[in-house]
Protein backbone atom coordinates (compact mmCIF):
# COMPACT_ATOMS: atom_id res chain seq x y z
CA UNK A 1 0.00 0.00 0.00
CA UNK A 2 0.87 2.99 -0.92
CA UNK A 3 1.84 6.00 2.26
CA UNK A 4 -0.48 8.69 2.56
CA UNK A 5 1.01 12.13 2.98
CA UNK A 6 0.08 14.24 5.68
CA UNK A 7 -1.46 17.00 5.48
CA UNK A 8 1.59 19.41 6.42
CA UNK A 9 3.46 16.98 3.60
CA UNK A 10 0.76 17.95 1.47
CA UNK A 11 1.21 22.02 2.03
CA UNK A 12 4.75 21.58 1.76
CA UNK A 13 4.85 19.96 -0.96
CA UNK A 14 2.20 22.86 -2.64
CA UNK A 15 4.59 25.24 -1.23
CA UNK A 16 7.99 24.13 -2.61
CA UNK A 17 6.90 23.67 -6.22
CA UNK A 18 4.80 27.27 -5.95
CA UNK A 19 8.01 29.05 -4.86
CA UNK A 20 9.65 27.30 -7.42
CA UNK A 21 7.50 27.83 -10.19
CA UNK A 22 7.35 31.66 -9.02
CA UNK A 23 11.50 32.17 -9.64
CA UNK A 24 10.69 30.13 -13.47
CA UNK A 25 8.11 32.58 -14.31
CA UNK A 26 9.88 35.58 -12.64
CA UNK A 27 13.45 34.75 -14.44
CA UNK A 28 11.82 34.23 -18.00
CA UNK A 29 8.64 35.02 -18.79
CA UNK A 30 8.59 38.61 -16.79
CA UNK A 31 12.36 39.81 -17.19
CA UNK A 32 11.89 41.19 -21.10
CA UNK A 33 9.56 43.88 -19.51
CA UNK A 34 12.17 45.13 -17.16
CA UNK A 35 15.19 44.40 -19.18
CA UNK A 36 14.22 43.92 -22.63
CA UNK A 37 15.46 47.98 -23.33
CA UNK A 38 18.66 47.47 -21.81
CA UNK A 39 19.17 44.77 -23.12
CA UNK A 40 18.87 46.03 -26.64
CA UNK A 41 20.71 49.10 -26.07
CA UNK A 42 23.86 47.43 -25.25
CA UNK A 43 24.06 44.95 -27.60
CA UNK A 44 22.76 47.91 -30.24
CA UNK A 45 19.62 46.45 -31.35
CA UNK A 46 15.79 47.73 -31.19
CA UNK A 47 13.92 46.14 -28.31
CA UNK A 48 11.88 44.77 -31.20
CA UNK A 49 14.40 42.01 -31.61
CA UNK A 50 14.89 41.09 -27.55
CA UNK A 51 10.75 40.68 -27.95
CA UNK A 52 11.33 38.56 -31.11
CA UNK A 53 14.08 36.40 -29.35
CA UNK A 54 11.23 35.62 -26.35
CA UNK A 55 8.81 34.82 -28.81
CA UNK A 56 11.27 32.40 -30.49
CA UNK A 57 11.39 31.09 -26.50
CA UNK A 58 7.74 30.41 -26.44
CA UNK A 59 7.34 28.56 -29.74
CA UNK A 60 10.55 26.79 -28.62
CA UNK A 61 8.08 25.71 -24.96
CA UNK A 62 5.32 24.85 -27.08
CA UNK A 63 7.64 22.33 -29.31
CA UNK A 64 9.57 20.89 -25.88
CA UNK A 65 5.99 20.73 -24.30
CA UNK A 66 4.68 17.18 -24.90
CA UNK A 67 7.97 15.91 -24.22
CA UNK A 68 8.21 16.68 -21.03
CA UNK A 69 4.72 15.78 -20.38
CA UNK A 70 5.13 12.09 -21.21
CA UNK A 71 8.51 12.17 -19.29
CA UNK A 72 6.26 13.04 -16.36
CA UNK A 73 3.94 10.54 -16.71
CA UNK A 74 6.42 8.32 -17.20
CA UNK A 75 8.67 8.53 -14.14
CA UNK A 76 7.56 11.80 -11.76
CA UNK A 77 7.93 15.29 -11.96
CA UNK A 78 10.51 16.04 -10.02
CA UNK A 79 13.64 15.20 -11.95
CA UNK A 80 12.05 17.00 -15.06
CA UNK A 81 11.53 20.26 -12.52
CA UNK A 82 15.23 19.96 -11.53
CA UNK A 83 16.29 20.00 -14.92
CA UNK A 84 14.18 22.59 -15.65
CA UNK A 85 16.70 25.21 -13.37
CA UNK A 86 19.58 23.82 -14.63
CA UNK A 87 18.25 24.50 -18.40
CA UNK A 88 16.96 28.13 -17.54
CA UNK A 89 20.50 28.94 -15.15
CA UNK A 90 22.35 28.06 -18.19
CA UNK A 91 20.26 30.20 -20.81
CA UNK A 92 19.93 33.13 -18.14
CA UNK A 93 24.27 32.58 -18.12
CA UNK A 94 24.01 33.25 -21.78
CA UNK A 95 22.41 36.14 -21.85
CA UNK A 96 24.63 37.67 -18.83
CA UNK A 97 27.59 36.79 -21.18
CA UNK A 98 26.26 37.58 -24.35
CA UNK A 99 29.17 39.49 -26.51
CA UNK A 100 26.35 39.46 -30.04
CA UNK A 101 22.58 38.85 -31.30
CA UNK A 102 23.36 35.50 -32.19
CA UNK A 103 24.00 34.68 -28.25
CA UNK A 104 20.80 36.56 -27.49
CA UNK A 105 18.87 34.63 -29.85
CA UNK A 106 20.73 31.50 -28.04
CA UNK A 107 20.34 32.12 -24.52
CA UNK A 108 16.66 32.81 -25.06
CA UNK A 109 16.18 29.42 -27.08
CA UNK A 110 17.64 27.49 -23.91
CA UNK A 111 15.36 29.74 -21.85
CA UNK A 112 12.48 28.54 -24.02
CA UNK A 113 13.70 24.79 -23.62
CA UNK A 114 13.42 25.75 -19.75
CA UNK A 115 9.84 27.12 -20.18
CA UNK A 116 8.47 23.64 -21.77
CA UNK A 117 9.89 22.30 -19.29
CA UNK A 118 9.46 24.15 -15.98
CA UNK A 119 5.95 26.28 -16.32
CA UNK A 120 2.66 25.81 -15.27
CA UNK A 121 2.13 22.66 -17.27
CA UNK A 122 5.09 21.06 -16.55
CA UNK A 123 3.81 21.81 -12.13
CA UNK A 124 0.24 20.73 -13.21
CA UNK A 125 1.50 17.16 -14.53
CA UNK A 126 3.73 16.65 -11.46
CA UNK A 127 0.57 17.22 -9.00
CA UNK A 128 -2.08 15.03 -10.80
CA UNK A 129 1.67 12.06 -10.84
CA UNK A 130 1.51 12.79 -6.83
CA UNK A 131 -2.50 12.93 -6.42
CA UNK A 132 -4.52 11.75 -9.08
CA UNK A 133 -8.03 12.87 -9.47
CA UNK A 134 -7.44 14.66 -6.08
CA UNK A 135 -5.02 17.06 -7.89
CA UNK A 136 -7.38 20.31 -8.37
CA UNK A 137 -6.62 21.55 -4.46
CA UNK A 138 -2.76 21.60 -5.10
CA UNK A 139 -2.73 22.90 -8.68
CA UNK A 140 -5.00 25.95 -7.59
CA UNK A 141 -3.02 25.98 -4.49
CA UNK A 142 0.92 26.81 -6.69
CA UNK A 143 -1.30 28.53 -9.02
CA UNK A 144 -2.26 30.80 -6.06
CA UNK A 145 1.85 31.65 -5.01
CA UNK A 146 3.01 31.80 -8.47
CA UNK A 147 0.75 34.40 -9.48
CA UNK A 148 2.82 36.65 -7.65
CA UNK A 149 5.94 35.77 -10.01
CA UNK A 150 5.18 39.58 -11.67
CA UNK A 151 4.58 41.27 -8.25
CA UNK A 152 7.82 39.54 -7.20
CA UNK A 153 9.72 39.37 -10.74
CA UNK A 154 9.46 42.81 -11.63
CA UNK A 155 10.87 44.64 -8.86
CA UNK A 156 13.82 42.50 -8.31
CA UNK A 157 14.79 42.76 -11.85
CA UNK A 158 14.25 46.41 -11.45
CA UNK A 159 16.22 46.69 -8.22
CA UNK A 160 19.49 44.08 -9.53
CA UNK A 161 19.34 46.29 -13.07
CA UNK A 162 19.24 49.53 -11.08
CA UNK A 163 22.04 48.29 -8.85
CA UNK A 164 24.33 46.35 -10.78
CA UNK A 165 23.33 46.26 -14.95
CA UNK A 166 21.09 44.07 -16.75
CA UNK A 167 23.41 41.33 -17.43
CA UNK A 168 24.03 41.14 -13.42
CA UNK A 169 20.44 40.85 -12.92
CA UNK A 170 20.39 37.76 -15.46
CA UNK A 171 23.36 36.02 -13.65
CA UNK A 172 21.42 36.85 -10.50
CA UNK A 173 18.31 34.61 -11.52
CA UNK A 174 20.75 31.88 -12.43
CA UNK A 175 22.10 31.97 -9.34
CA UNK A 176 18.31 31.86 -7.41
CA UNK A 177 17.73 29.22 -9.94
CA UNK A 178 20.41 27.39 -8.34
CA UNK A 179 20.30 27.81 -4.75
CA UNK A 180 16.55 28.59 -4.15
CA UNK A 181 14.07 27.14 -6.78
CA UNK A 182 16.96 23.78 -7.32
CA UNK A 183 16.67 23.04 -3.69
CA UNK A 184 12.89 23.20 -3.58
CA UNK A 185 11.99 21.11 -6.46
CA UNK A 186 14.61 18.43 -5.15
CA UNK A 187 12.48 18.35 -1.98
CA UNK A 188 9.05 16.90 -3.77
CA UNK A 189 8.26 13.37 -3.79
CA UNK A 190 9.92 11.32 -6.99
CA UNK A 191 7.90 9.03 -9.02
CA UNK A 192 3.83 8.74 -9.51
CA UNK A 193 1.10 8.09 -7.86
CA UNK A 194 2.35 8.97 -4.10
CA UNK A 195 -0.45 9.69 -2.68
CA UNK A 196 -3.79 7.30 -2.84
CA UNK A 197 -7.05 9.04 -4.33
CA UNK A 198 -9.98 9.54 -1.58
CA UNK A 199 -11.66 6.96 -3.95
CA UNK A 200 -10.20 4.22 -6.38
CA UNK A 201 -9.40 5.57 -9.55
CA UNK A 202 -11.51 4.41 -12.17
CA UNK A 203 -11.01 1.90 -15.24
CA UNK A 204 -9.56 3.27 -18.01
CA UNK A 205 -11.73 3.95 -20.77
CA UNK A 206 -11.99 4.46 -24.44
CA UNK A 207 -9.57 7.49 -25.04
CA UNK A 208 -10.73 11.16 -25.28
CA UNK A 209 -12.26 12.19 -28.21
CA UNK A 210 -10.30 13.98 -30.84
CA UNK A 211 -13.36 16.27 -30.74
CA UNK A 212 -13.55 17.04 -27.15
CA UNK A 213 -9.45 17.71 -27.43
CA UNK A 214 -9.83 20.30 -30.57
CA UNK A 215 -12.59 22.18 -28.37
CA UNK A 216 -10.44 22.82 -25.06
CA UNK A 217 -6.89 23.42 -26.99
CA UNK A 218 -9.24 26.05 -29.14
CA UNK A 219 -10.40 27.42 -25.17
CA UNK A 220 -6.60 27.35 -24.06
CA UNK A 221 -5.36 29.14 -27.37
CA UNK A 222 -7.87 31.98 -27.15
CA UNK A 223 -7.84 32.44 -23.21
CA UNK A 224 -3.93 32.79 -23.48
CA UNK A 225 -4.15 35.17 -26.79
CA UNK A 226 -6.75 37.62 -24.82
CA UNK A 227 -4.46 36.77 -21.54
CA UNK A 228 -1.34 38.10 -23.62
CA UNK A 229 -2.60 40.46 -25.72
CA UNK A 230 -3.94 42.77 -22.03
CA UNK A 231 -0.98 42.21 -20.78
CA UNK A 232 0.59 43.75 -23.62
CA UNK A 233 -1.77 46.73 -24.44
CA UNK A 234 -4.17 47.26 -21.38
CA UNK A 235 -3.51 50.84 -20.48
CA UNK A 236 -3.09 51.89 -24.38
CA UNK A 237 -6.33 50.11 -24.36
CA UNK A 238 -7.95 51.85 -21.69
CA UNK A 239 -6.49 55.40 -22.94
CA UNK A 240 -8.02 54.53 -26.62
CA UNK A 241 -11.54 54.11 -24.29
CA UNK A 242 -11.27 58.11 -22.85
CA UNK A 243 -9.36 56.96 -19.28
CA UNK A 244 -6.68 59.19 -18.17
CA UNK A 245 -2.86 57.33 -18.18
CA UNK A 246 -3.01 57.57 -14.27
CA UNK A 247 -6.70 55.75 -14.52
CA UNK A 248 -5.18 53.10 -17.18
CA UNK A 249 -2.26 52.26 -14.87
CA UNK A 250 -4.01 52.17 -11.63
CA UNK A 251 -6.67 49.91 -13.32
CA UNK A 252 -3.64 48.12 -14.95
CA UNK A 253 -2.72 47.38 -11.15
CA UNK A 254 -5.99 45.81 -10.16
CA UNK A 255 -5.33 42.70 -12.72
CA UNK A 256 -3.17 40.55 -10.55
CA UNK A 257 -5.06 41.63 -7.21
CA UNK A 258 -8.20 40.30 -9.09
CA UNK A 259 -6.43 37.33 -10.14
CA UNK A 260 -5.27 36.14 -6.73
CA UNK A 261 -8.98 36.85 -5.40
CA UNK A 262 -10.71 34.50 -7.94
CA UNK A 263 -8.38 31.90 -7.34
CA UNK A 264 -8.66 32.26 -3.92
CA UNK A 265 -12.52 31.68 -4.33
CA UNK A 266 -11.94 28.71 -6.65
CA UNK A 267 -10.00 27.66 -4.13
CA UNK A 268 -12.79 27.92 -1.66
CA UNK A 269 -16.43 28.20 -2.87
CA UNK A 270 -16.12 26.80 -6.58
CA UNK A 271 -14.00 23.65 -5.75
CA UNK A 272 -17.27 22.22 -4.84
CA UNK A 273 -18.16 22.75 -8.71
CA UNK A 274 -16.73 20.66 -11.51
CA UNK A 275 -13.93 22.74 -13.01
CA UNK A 276 -16.27 23.10 -16.34
CA UNK A 277 -18.38 25.19 -14.42
CA UNK A 278 -16.18 27.68 -13.17
CA UNK A 279 -14.24 27.60 -16.65
CA UNK A 280 -17.40 28.84 -18.37
CA UNK A 281 -18.15 31.75 -16.28
CA UNK A 282 -14.17 32.75 -16.59
CA UNK A 283 -14.67 32.84 -20.19
CA UNK A 284 -17.44 35.23 -20.40
CA UNK A 285 -15.80 37.63 -18.14
CA UNK A 286 -13.70 39.30 -20.96
CA UNK A 287 -16.55 39.82 -23.45
CA UNK A 288 -18.86 41.24 -20.59
CA UNK A 289 -16.04 43.30 -19.48
CA UNK A 290 -15.44 44.57 -23.42
CA UNK A 291 -18.90 45.26 -23.40
CA UNK A 292 -18.71 47.50 -20.45
CA UNK A 293 -15.69 49.29 -21.48
CA UNK A 294 -17.50 50.56 -24.78
CA UNK A 295 -20.93 50.89 -23.56
CA UNK A 296 -19.65 53.25 -20.71
CA UNK A 297 -15.84 54.02 -21.44
CA UNK A 298 -13.01 55.36 -19.59
CA UNK A 299 -15.09 55.57 -16.28
CA UNK A 300 -15.45 51.57 -16.78
CA UNK A 301 -12.01 51.41 -16.58
CA UNK A 302 -12.02 49.37 -12.92
CA UNK A 303 -14.62 47.17 -13.82
CA UNK A 304 -12.72 46.19 -17.19
CA UNK A 305 -10.10 45.39 -15.37
CA UNK A 306 -11.23 43.69 -12.76
CA UNK A 307 -13.59 41.24 -14.54
CA UNK A 308 -10.47 40.40 -16.73
CA UNK A 309 -8.53 39.85 -14.41
CA UNK A 310 -10.74 37.63 -12.48
CA UNK A 311 -11.44 35.60 -15.48
CA UNK A 312 -8.27 35.11 -16.60
CA UNK A 313 -7.34 33.96 -12.49
CA UNK A 314 -9.99 31.17 -12.84
CA UNK A 315 -9.01 30.47 -16.98
CA UNK A 316 -5.35 29.79 -15.76
CA UNK A 317 -6.55 26.90 -13.14
CA UNK A 318 -8.60 25.64 -15.80
CA UNK A 319 -5.57 24.87 -17.76
CA UNK A 320 -4.32 22.28 -15.26
CA UNK A 321 -7.68 21.24 -13.99
CA UNK A 322 -10.10 21.07 -16.75
CA UNK A 323 -8.17 18.15 -18.14
CA UNK A 324 -7.79 16.35 -15.16
CA UNK A 325 -11.66 16.49 -14.80
CA UNK A 326 -12.27 15.82 -18.12
CA UNK A 327 -9.87 13.08 -19.47
CA UNK A 328 -8.82 12.13 -16.21
CA UNK A 329 -4.92 11.37 -14.69
CA UNK A 330 -3.99 8.81 -17.38
CA UNK A 331 -1.37 10.11 -19.23
CA UNK A 332 -2.52 13.89 -18.56
CA UNK A 333 1.47 15.15 -18.79
CA UNK A 334 1.49 14.44 -22.55
CA UNK A 335 -1.97 15.75 -22.96
CA UNK A 336 -1.71 19.06 -21.27
CA UNK A 337 1.66 19.53 -23.22
CA UNK A 338 -0.25 18.88 -26.56
CA UNK A 339 -3.54 20.98 -25.44
CA UNK A 340 -1.02 23.86 -24.48
CA UNK A 341 1.15 23.99 -27.20
CA UNK A 342 -1.13 25.86 -29.67
CA UNK A 343 -1.58 28.41 -26.86
CA UNK A 344 2.06 28.97 -26.31
CA UNK A 345 1.94 29.87 -30.50
CA UNK A 346 -0.67 32.29 -30.18
CA UNK A 347 1.08 34.10 -27.23
CA UNK A 348 4.12 34.67 -29.08
CA UNK A 349 1.85 36.23 -31.61
CA UNK A 350 -0.78 38.05 -29.60
CA UNK A 351 0.99 41.29 -28.50
CA UNK A 352 1.77 42.11 -32.61
CA UNK A 353 -1.51 40.98 -33.91
CA UNK A 354 -3.56 42.97 -31.16
CA UNK A 355 -1.05 45.86 -31.18
CA UNK A 356 -1.75 45.73 -35.05
CA UNK A 357 -5.20 46.38 -34.40
CA UNK A 358 -4.91 48.91 -31.86
CA UNK A 359 -3.39 51.34 -34.24
CA UNK A 360 -5.67 50.12 -36.54
CA UNK A 361 -9.36 50.47 -35.05
CA UNK A 362 -8.81 52.18 -31.60
CA UNK A 363 -10.81 51.10 -28.98
CA UNK A 364 -13.03 48.73 -31.77
CA UNK A 365 -10.06 46.42 -31.81
CA UNK A 366 -11.46 44.97 -28.27
CA UNK A 367 -14.44 43.35 -30.65
CA UNK A 368 -11.17 41.22 -31.58
CA UNK A 369 -10.87 39.75 -28.40
CA UNK A 370 -14.47 39.69 -27.43
CA UNK A 371 -14.96 37.66 -29.92
CA UNK A 372 -12.00 35.20 -29.12
CA UNK A 373 -13.71 35.31 -25.54
CA UNK A 374 -17.08 34.38 -27.20
CA UNK A 375 -15.82 31.41 -29.37
CA UNK A 376 -14.39 30.07 -26.67
CA UNK A 377 -17.05 30.41 -24.28
CA UNK A 378 -19.35 28.42 -27.12
CA UNK A 379 -16.57 25.68 -27.40
CA UNK A 380 -16.92 25.71 -23.54
CA UNK A 381 -20.57 24.96 -23.68
CA UNK A 382 -20.08 22.55 -26.59
CA UNK A 383 -18.18 20.48 -24.21
CA UNK A 384 -19.96 18.28 -21.65
CA UNK A 385 -18.78 16.21 -18.31
CA UNK A 386 -17.41 12.64 -18.45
Amino acid sequence: MIPRLAPARRGGIVAALGTSLTVSWASSYYIPAVLAVPMAEDLGLSPVWVFGAFSMAMVVSAIVGPWAGARIDGSGGRGVLMLSNLVFAAGLGLLAAAPSPVFLFLGWGVIGLGMGIGLYEAGFATLAGIYGKDARGPITGITLIAGFASTVGWPLSGLMLATWGWREACLGWALIHLFLALPLNAVLPGGTKTVPTSAPEPHEGPPPSPFALSLLAFVFAATWFNSTAMAAHLPGLLREAGASTAVAIAAGALIGPAQVAARVLEFGFLRRYHPLISTRVAAAAHPVAAVALVAVGGPAAYAFALLHGAGNGILTIAKGTLPLALFGAAGYGQRIGWLNAPARILQAAAPLIFGAALAAWGLSAIWLTAGVGVAALVALLLLRRT
